[in-house]
């Protein structure tokens, strides 16, 4: 797609957005009222309705049961006859679910060499070879009967002066870890909460009881521990109860804090970051701006051997064919499609379908359907080779271009991508989403510039400016890339400075 020649008052010839040869929509850059002409796509017409910025307008005459094509693929199909110049939305796009033949991959694709002129950020280097970006103390409940306490003893650090290379004192409270199921339920839960304790970005940790719920402590002490050094565990009934265990995890963090107070950044390389995709509140230009720029970056850190993550399953469903292709080999193939299909039995259980996901201001920001939702989504990992696909909180392992399983629901999304390993998240948002995790950096990158600068305190990046004709994706790709080092060396993103501490683990099983 070319973007360089728009200008900013809008014409007949930029004021919409032909993003592939093959659609026969267009997307309105700007608000297009009724009656407007528009030149695009090489095509000549009469706006028949008002199309309001970010959405979808007829290129042509398009029946019912035709195909709609955006991105080059196909996002549903008319409900009804449509006009040229008519806008197109939930009233007369049709929503399908797709099947695909899928095109495998037949030969294995080598990981690229190291390049010979390595990048580098300052980290904390951990004994496990891993790179912190923070360097935190973690008070992480064992289940929600713990969580006040967590918080408490958390709390209590906030005016004392700690060690100049440690960020905090910061809690992990959760409504989780009882009254669940013992099995696939509880087996996540612990995961998540090794991956928290064990985590690049924590310098040392305490993991916190009731006593006798479900989730216990046992779990995370002894040779199974997540780490091998700076890890307490204590119950709040052991301790004699609430304050007792505040104290006594106190003078136990106090002793934490004596053994890190050493620790300094050392300068290493960026393939030591592992870089978590996300998004939120997405809108139409998600997929055109923000996404696209993203997946510069990501592939700029694939090629340094370095790792980055998708997530969301819920929201590559109707794109998951082109990550297939993309594939390292046909295994890490099958296993996407292994989590799709997974999460399908899972949604049919509640009568759900994939198509549940866009929310309201994701189709008033111009989304129509999951499909149209997904082929935007998916932008964000670039081009590169998809080197790995894992569960949702496995530790992120390969190099290069990652895909983990999670809901779309942002922050139980994020938190598997933390417990993975991810040591900074980039999100990309549309409508504006506010949202952050404790441990870690959130860069956020708005895909338009009027909510850019209607919320300014929560962006870091305007990736709108592409939209505008001020800067290609290009150029906005190594703007992220460039601010993902200065992040990981120590640079506060809008989300740290707001104090965001957003933790969801994922529960997927009943309450019992």
């Amino acid at each position: 797609m070319e973007l360089l020649e728009i200008q900013k008052l809008p014409t007949a010839e930029n004021s919409a957005i032909h993003l592939h040869p093959n659609d026969n929509v267009a997307i309105a850059r700007v608000p297009v009222p009724e009656g407007t002409p528009l030149n695009v796509g090489g095509v000549s017409l009469i706006t028949r309705n008002a199309i309001p910025a970010g959405h979808k307008v007829a290129l042509r005459d398009i029946g019912p049961g035709e195909q709609v094509y955006r991105y080059g693929q196909k996002i549903g199909k008319g409900s009804r006859q449509i006009y040229a110049g008519e806008h197109i939305h939930t009233q007369n796009l049709k929503y399908e679910e797709t099947e695909f033949d899928y095109k495998y991959p037949v030969v294995e694709v080598p990981f690229p060499p190291p390049p010979a002129n390595m990048p580098t950020f300052m980290g904390y280097e951990r004994e496990d070879g891993r790179v912190g970006t923070r360097n935190y103390i973690a008070v992480v409940a064992a289940s929600n009967c713990a969580a006040h306490t967590s918080n408490l003893i958390a709390e209590s650090f906030l005016e004392e002066t700690l060690p100049d290379c440690i960020d905090g004192v910061m809690a992990f409270p959760h409504g989780e870890g009882c009254g669940m199921s013992i099995g696939p339920d509880s087996d996540q839960l612990q995961r998540t909460l090794a991956g928290v304790l064990a985590h690049p970005n924590v310098a040392a940790a305490v993991v916190m009881g009731l006593g006798c719920e479900v989730n216990q402590i046992e779990h995370y002490l002894g040779p199974n521990a997540p780490r091998t050094s700076r890890l307490v565990g204590m119950t709040v009934q052991g301790s004699g109860g609430t304050m007792a265990a505040k104290d006594i995890a106190r003078r136990e963090i106090r002793k934490l804090l004596d053994q890190v107070a050493g620790e300094k950044r050392t300068e290493v390389p960026a393939s030591k970051i592992t870089l978590g995709l996300n998004c939120g509140g997405s809108d139409s230009f998600s997929g055109i701006t923000a996404n696209p720029a993203l997946g510069i970056a990501s592939d700029m850190l694939a090629e340094l051997g370095a790792a980055t993550v998708l997530a969301e399953t819920t929201e590559i469903f109707g794109a998951e064919h082109l990550l297939v292709e993309r594939s390292r080999n046909r295994e890490v193939a099958e296993k996407l499609l292994g989590f799709v299909e997974k999460y399908k039995k899972y949604l049919r259980q509640f009568g759900g379908s994939f198509n549940d996901n866009p929310s309201p201001g994701n189709k008033e920001g111009g989304l129509t359907n999951i499909l149209e939702k997904s082929l935007g989504a998916v932008a964000k990992a670039g081009v590169s080779p998809l080197t790995d696909a894992v569960d949702y909180a496995e530790r992120i392992t390969v190099p290069g271009f990652n895909f983990m399983n999670t809901p779309g629901y942002d922050p139980v999304s994020l938190t598997g991508l933390a417990a993975g390993g991810c040591n900074i998240i980039t999100f990309t948002t549309g409508r504006g989403s506010a949202i952050g995790f404790p441990t870690i950096p959130v860069i956020k990158i708005a895909s338009n510039t009027p909510m850019y600068k209607r919320m300014t305190d929560n962006m870091d990046i305007n990736a709108g400016l592409i939209a505008d004709g001020d800067k290609t994706v290009v150029e906005v790709g190594r703007e992220i890339f460039n601010m993902i080092l200065r992040v990981a060396s120590g640079e506060k993103t809008k989300a740290e400075k707001l104090g965001h501490k957003e933790f969801v683990p994922w529960r997927i099983g009943p309450v019992m």
